[in-house]
């Protein structure tokens, strides 16, 4: 008898819009498992590469397919099997891909965690999910992921096996893991585990822009639907693979790195960690695109010291998202011949809204897009009533690649309304064309004397300042006012430090008004970062309540 789920859905798609998604073609009753099987065996031979200074590999899908496929039949042996929460929490190692791809096939629901993530979040995720089985590794850089696991693992109670893929190979594990060479030595799991689409598959936890991560539930429905929102968005003729560095436990990494790319019939690229100088050699090597995601992808490469225009001819397109993305950078990038698409969404609704590649360049550079094939949105004000195109308001959306709600019911209860709208707590603008542009999100208004005021619009001023690569705009505790603007820059590399009066001028002759100047300023080297690349700002906000 076939056991219930770990992890029920909290939301239930209302019947209206169930049958307009099947009915468009938006859904179908593939699930992730059978749709990963159909499209490795398109391309079984292509190549799965991993671009790294101390695990680097080759290897081809349908060999990688295979490896994940024996994975999942060694877990089925142990008696780990469909509807089971399965955790991964690996680099971007070639294992990630097979342990994704492996869990699909089983039918498990599949639980990624960003391979950075210590003891603290490991308990968290794994205690929250029913997680029955992990699989990572002994150790990356300085962590020490068995010494983390040791530190959370009485306390996890349905934790029943622990798979190790060591850094080395000969590698002495503990005796109570199992090591993933033994897994490798059963039969192939022949062919995916028949599951319900509209159950549990993936349950992904927001990146931390906010102190308080939270389990978000999809479907094979929505995994899917996502994925054909975003492969329509690329130009049919990209011949070139992607080099992607974003997390293969992150949205980004996950559906960028391992699964659009098989769907788009290209190889698959991964690096484990983000260097410039390492990732534009092997874009020269390999014939490869890459600098897709936060804009810290992109501009890290163009301002590298060996950029050159044989890597600006491989950089056709770039989609930007993940973050908010300045016009600044769309407009370095499109002078340098480099088309951006920007794009929007997140963990509850990964593509609310993009840009085509052939869209006018002042949509894809100004706005963040149009909403996608089945996507709806509305706007509106404090009091819950719509507002007019070109006013702003909070960004309600619903969808096809909409979640399933959250791991708790009562966030699920406050963020998704009885008709299927989800609150994004974004505040955006739509134009009379549909397109959409973020304005700010409603948890960054800084409170001056009582005035509101958009860290977006000041962070977007202060790009085009000379030397700045990156800012962000967050609210500093002042006796007088409640709260006032702080500028934290990351300068572009040999550039000076400015102060706070050289940045203020710079604002007033950009025509900002000077009770909205940043009246602190902190230069970095870097921001603290969610996996997709965010700024941290909750981050940058501890930072100046503790000074």
């Amino acid at each position: 008898m076939p056991q219930p789920p770990a992890i029920e859905p909290t939301l239930q798609t209302p019947a209206a819009l169930r049958a307009r998604y099947l009915g468009l073609g938006l859904w179908s009753d593939e699930t992730i498992g059978s749709w990963v099987a159909r499209q490795i065996a398109r391309h079984p031979g292509d190549e799965l590469r991993i671009w790294s200074a101390t695990r680097p590999a080759r290897s081809t899908l349908g060999r990688s397919y295979e490896r994940g496929r024996r994975l999942a039949a060694g877990l089925r042996a142990r008696g780990i099997g469909a509807g089971d929460a399965v955790a991964y929490q690996l680099p971007n190692w070639v294992e990630a891909a097979e342990t994704f791809w492996g869990l699909s096939a089983l039918g498990a629901i599949i639980v990624p965690i960003v391979h950075y993530y210590g003891p603290r979040e490991l308990a968290y995720i794994l205690e929250r999910t029913r997680v029955r089985a992990l699989v990572t590794t002994d150790r990356f850089g300085s962590a020490d992921y068995l010494a983390n696991l040791a530190a959370v693992r009485p306390r996890l109670r349905e934790l029943e096996l622990v798979v190790v893929t060591p850094a080395q190979p000969d590698t002495a594990l503990p005796g109570d893991v199992v090591a993933w060479a033994a897994l490798q030595e059963c039969d192939a799991l022949p062919a995916p585990v028949p599951v319900d689409p509209d159950q549990p598959a993936l349950v992904g936890y927001t990146s931390g822009t906010t102190a308080d991560p939270k389990g978000v539930i999809h479907t094979s429905r929505s995994v899917l639907a996502e994925l054909g929102q975003q492969i329509s968005q690329m130009p049919a003729d990209e011949p070139r693979a992607s080099l992607v560095g974003a997390p293969a436990a992150h949205a980004i990494g996950l559906f960028g790195g391992i699964l659009n790319p098989i769907g788009r019939g290209h190889a698959v690229h991964l690096t484990d960690q983000w260097n410039a100088e390492r990732v534009l050699a092997a874009m020269l090597e390999a014939d490869l695109s890459s600098g897709s995601g936060a804009t810290i992808f992109l501009t890290s490469l163009l301002d590298a010291p060996g950029f050159s225009e044989a890597h600006r001819a491989k950089l056709r397109f770039c989609g930007m998202g993940g973050a908010p993305v300045p016009a600044a950078v769309c407009e370095r990038a499109e002078g340098l011949g480099i088309g951006v698409m920007r794009a929007y969404g997140s963990t509850e609704h990964p593509s609310i809204t993009s840009s085509r590649h052939d869209a006018p360049r002042a949509k894809r550079n100004y706005t963040d897009g149009c909403p996608l094939p089945g996507v709806e949105l509305r706007l509106v004000d404090a009091s819950g009533r719509e507002v007019s195109r070109g006013e702003p308001g909070e960004i309600l959306s619903r969808g096809p690649d909409l979640f399933a709600g959250y791991t708790d019911a009562a966030l699920t209860a406050r963020a998704v309304d009885a008709e299927g709208w989800y609150a994004t707590g974004d505040v955006g603008v739509q134009d009379a064309d549909g397109y959409l542009t973020i304005t700010d999100r409603k948890s960054d208004f800084i409170i001056r004397g009582g005035a509101n005021l958009s860290a977006a619009e000041i962070e977007e001023l202060a790009m085009r300042m000379p030397g700045v690569a990156e800012v962000a705009v967050v609210a500093a505790p002042d006796a007088r006012l409640g709260e006032k603007a702080c500028a934290w820059l990351r300068l572009a590399p040999g550039a000076a430090e400015p102060g706070i009066g050289e940045l203020q001028r710079h604002l007033e002759r950009a025509g900002l008004p000077k009770q909205k100047w940043p009246e602190e300023l902190r230069v970095v080297s870097d921001f603290p970062r969610t996996p997709s690349g965010k700024i941290k700002k909750f981050e940058l906000r501890r930072r100046l309540r503790e000074e």
